[in-house]
This record gives structure tokens, C-alpha cells and sequence, in this order.
């Protein structure tokens, strides 16, 4: 075996050597501290060293129980208070021959909305009169047979029939005038033909359906709709899990698309007994003052309903860090040492969040320029 050269053993030995000092380089940088002269990391705290420009921009304030009053946001339409919205459905087919009101038109309890001329009208008075004439002829039968039975003439057999045959009529009679009561027809009317709708109660004529001239002969169908909309219902869709803050009698701030800019008030009047299994909501019932005329049933809005207030660790939303899934505050743990630590957040108000874990009153944190702290 020949001997090798001394200077090739030279080269090998030194590419040995800076193959070595080549693993070695990054070993030595990761056990490195980071330190960028503005802050520096010390165990498990940030620091930030006396002269860094950090320590002008961060701001730092304690964290206390104060009062709040979370709010819940839903959507809603505006619809008229069903006591307060009457369908007119004519009781009876007839030809409109008058049309005391239009559309629009405002209207008092009892006042004539529409004029019939009704056939049914027209049997309904025959029906009466004849039951009243056979009414009194079973009265004066009955009293004769009475007369006759006294003085022994008449056996007592004819007087039974003679009472039963009053019974009857008695009964027809009260059926055919109940009938008239019911259209609401007087029994002494001039005309027995034509019948007046009249306005069960005051508001608008809001919908209309016949004209004048035509026949109506679909007694299931309404004719013509009065409102009264000078107070008005928000239906809100508030969610299933919201539904322990719901109360009756809190404030509802209620906005509208067709009045942008403007916000109106109102307070929850009944909060519904049935969840709707399709949406997983329940209605909450705002009545509305419409006196201005500004909420018309069917708009959309937008509700923000008001909760109790009650006493919660609030800090401002510049405090909060969000990184990755995970939520962090700095905490001070001596004069300009933080700690960055996990919070669990509740609900928001302005520009505020509820802490509900990771915190505890009379702790210090970065409020603002906690980004400049962040990793």
C-alpha cells in the first residue's frame, strides 16, 4: 500500500473541518435569545429595555367590573296589529250599487262602506215574514183550541197539537229574525233588498277589491280591508340561544331601510310561547306609535334589543390580539414586562368585549400598540 502524501492528507483534514463548522452554525443561532434592541424576550415575559421607542407607543389600563347591558340584533317586518285590521266579507252575494268610500279613505266605526243589491237579502226578509205570519196563526189557533178545551167542546188531543203547532212556529219565527240580526239588516227597513257593509272599526280603507257594477258572490272572500295603523307591530326573529336575555318591557332601538340614518325606539310587548322549528327563532312583539304614518305593515327592519345591565370585565377591542384561533391580551406583569396570555371573550358593545375567563379585576394590560408586541 503506498503512503499518501502529506499534502493530500493536508486537504482532506481540512474540508473535514469545514464540514463541521457547518453543522455547528445553526445550532449555535437557534440557541441564540431574540432580541431586536426594541424588546427583548425573558423566559416566558416580553421585555421592553429602557431607551426602545416601544414604550412611548404602548398604552397600558386596569381591568374593572363595569356595567353592561348586551344587546342582541334581529331582524323584523312591521305588520299591523291584528285587533286592529279587519277583513270586510259581505255575508250575502249581490251587485255593489255603491261605493261610499275608496281606498285611502278614512272611515268611523259604523260608517256605510259598500251598498249590495242582494236576492239573499231580499228571501231572508220573505223567510221572516212568513215565520211571523205563521206565528200568529198558531197563536190564534192555539188560544181558540184553549177556549174550546175550557168549555169542553174541543177534546184534549187538539189542543196538544194545537200547542205543539205553536211551538214550531215559535221557534221559526225567532230563526228567521235571528237571521236578519246576524246580516245586521233591520226588521223594519225600507229597502229588503239592498244591504250596507258597514266599518266595524275606525282606520283606512287599505285594500279593495270590488268596483262598482260588479257581482260579488264569494262570501269567503274579503271585499274590503279597514286598518288602523296609528299603532303598529315590529315582528324581531331573535335566535333560540338568545332566548334567556329576552325580557318584556326592554328597550328595542329600531332601524328601517326606507329611513336611513334615523332610529326609532320602542320596548318588547309579548315574547312568542312557540319556537318556529323551521328557523329555530321566536317572535318578539314591539308596538310601535305610527301616528307620523311612517311604518308601513310589511317593510323590513332591524332591531337591537337591550338586556338587563349587569356588572363585567369590558376592555377595549385594541386590546385584543387575535393569533391564529387563539385570542391574547398582554398582561403587565412589572413596569414595561408583559405577558401574553389566552382570554376566552363573551359578547361586544361598542368598542368593547366582555372577558369571560383568562382575566381578573385589577390587572394591567395593553389597551393599545399591543401589536407592536406581537410575535
Amino acid at each position: 500500500m503506498k503512503p499518501i502524501p502529506a499534502l493530500a492528507l493536508l486537504l482532506c483534514l481540512a474540508t473535514l473541518a469545514g464540514c463541521d463548522a457547518g453543522r455547528s452554525a445553526p445550532t449555535a443561532q437557534m440557541q441564540a435569545t431574540p432580541s431586536d434592541g426594541a424588546r427583548q424576550h425573558q423566559d416566558t415575559l416580553i421585555r421592553v429595555p429602557e431607551g426602545s421607542p416601544l414604550r412611548q407607543a404602548l398604552i397600558v389600563a386596569a381591568v374593572a367590573p363595569q356595567p353592561f347591558a348586551p344587546t342582541l340584533e334581529a331582524p323584523g317586518t312591521i305588520e299591523a296589529a291584528p285587533e286592529r285590521l279587519v277583513k270586510i266579507v259581505p255575508p250575502l252575494a249581490g251587485r255593489i250599487v255603491r261605493l261610499h268610500h275608496q281606498l285611502g279613505d278614512a272611515v268611523k266605526a259604523g260608517d256605510p262602506l259598500v251598498t249590495l243589491d242582494s236576492p239573499d237579502l231580499g228571501a231572508a226578509y220573505r223567510d221572516d215574514a212568513k215565520a211571523q205570519a205563521a206565528l200568529l196563526q198558531a197563536r190564534q189557533d192555539f188560544e181558540r183550541q184553549q177556549t174550546l178545551n175550557q168549555a169542553d167542546i174541543a177534546a184534549a188531543k187538539d189542543l196538544q197539537a194545537a200547542r205543539q203547532t205553536l211551538t214550531a212556529a215559535e221557534s221559526d219565527a225567532r230563526a228567521a229574525r235571528e237571521r236578519l240580526a246576524q246580516l245586521g239588516a233591520p226588521v223594519d227597513a225600507a229597502s229588503r233588498r239592498e244591504y250596507v257593509l258597514r266599518a266595524p272599526i275606525a282606520g283606512r280603507v287599505v285594500d279593495m277589491s270590488g268596483a262598482l257594477g260588479g257581482y260579488w258572490n264569494d262570501t269567503t272572500a274579503s271585499l274590503m280591508t279597514v286598518a288602523d295603523i296609528s299603532t303598529v307591530w315590529l315582528a324581531a326573529s331573535v335566535h333560540e340561544k338568545d332566548i334567556a336575555a329576552l325580557s318584556v318591557g326592554q328597550a328595542v332601538h329600531i332601524a328601517l331601510d326606507a329611513y336611513p340614518g334615523r332610529q326609532f325606539e320602542g320596548k318588547a310587548r309579548y315574547i312568542g310561547d312557540l319556537v318556529d322549528t323551521d328557523t329555530r327563532t321566536v317572535h318578539v312583539r314591539v308596538a310601535i306609535d305610527n301616528r307620523e304614518r311612517l311604518f308601513k305593515p310589511g317593510m323590513y327592519a332591524h332591531a337591537t334589543l337591550e338586556g338587563p345591565s349587569q356588572p363585567a370585565l369590558l376592555i377595549p377591542a385594541t386590546a385584543v390580539l387575535q393569533s391564529g384561533l387563539a385570542t391574547r391580551v398582554f398582561v403587565e406583569q412589572a413596569p414595561f414586562q408583559y405577558e401574553s396570555r389566552l382570554v376566552v371573550l363573551g359578547r361586544s358593545t361598542d368598542d368593547k368585549v366582555e372577558v369571560v375567563s383568562g382575566l381578573k379585576a385589577g390587572e394591567r394590560i395593553v389597551v393599545q400598540g399591543g401589536v407592536l408586541l406581537n410575535d
